[in-house]
């Protein structure tokens, strides 16, 4: 087991592969070579070789599970001051994936994997979770309001849904979004890590 946890801390795939088998229990996980390239790519964020990413993929590829909950995870296991910042084109959809990443931090493998990281009993919410070293996750929606926050890492996953991408007006408002409150968000423009994970639309 010791063994496992050493692998996990360093290697992003391994993590990504341990992360599907707790949050869909039952469900076969079918290793393919784009968690690696995932993987590589993410790492390359997490250690600022690049600052900004865009990740194409089709659905039911794993991207939500492996840049949205085990990413952030893994982040905030090395770094427990990691800031995070989440949105989604439905706040459903973010509290998804937020609740999802908080079922791995409060597991006991994961606890074990990253003993510094704890989550406060005081901030602990689906939309919001706050570790002891004061690092948080934070859930909201395309257009959403997150007034006085802000992250280190920006997580943009399915900026519109497939039927919201055929309205121009709607993908306008959407990338002004992007442009101006979004990128707002971030603590640090010359530090701060974007990533937009989502499938080809349009």
């Amino acid at each position: 087991m010791q063994e496992e946890y050493a692998i996990c801390r360093t290697d992003l795939a391994a993590f990504i592969e341990k992360t599907f088998k707790m949050v869909s229990p039952g469900v076969p996980f079918k290793f393919n070579w784009h968690i690696d390239a995932i993987s590589e790519y993410l790492t390359a964020l997490t250690d600022r070789k690049i600052r900004k990413l865009i990740i194409n993929i089709p659905p039911r590829s794993l991207k939500s599970i492996s840049c949205n909950v085990a990413w952030p995870a893994w982040l905030m296991g090395k770094d427990p001051t990691s800031r995070i910042m989440s949105a989604s084109y439905a706040q459903s959809l973010s509290d998804k994936h937020s609740t999802d990443c908080r079922l791995l931090i409060e597991s006991p493998w994961y606890k074990a994997c990253f003993p510094n990281t704890r989550l406060s009993d005081d901030n602990n919410q689906k939309r919001k979770y706050v570790t002891t070293a004061r690092g948080h996750r934070i859930a909201t929606s395309v257009g959403g309001v997150a007034t006085g926050e802000g992250a280190d890492y920006l997580v943009l996953d399915d900026p519109h849904s497939a039927q919201d991408a055929q309205s121009k007006l709607i993908r306008e408002g959407q990338i002004s979004w992007i442009d101006t409150s979004w990128s707002s968000r971030m603590d640090d423009k010359e530090t701060g890590v974007q990533l937009l994970i989502m499938q080809r639309l349009h």
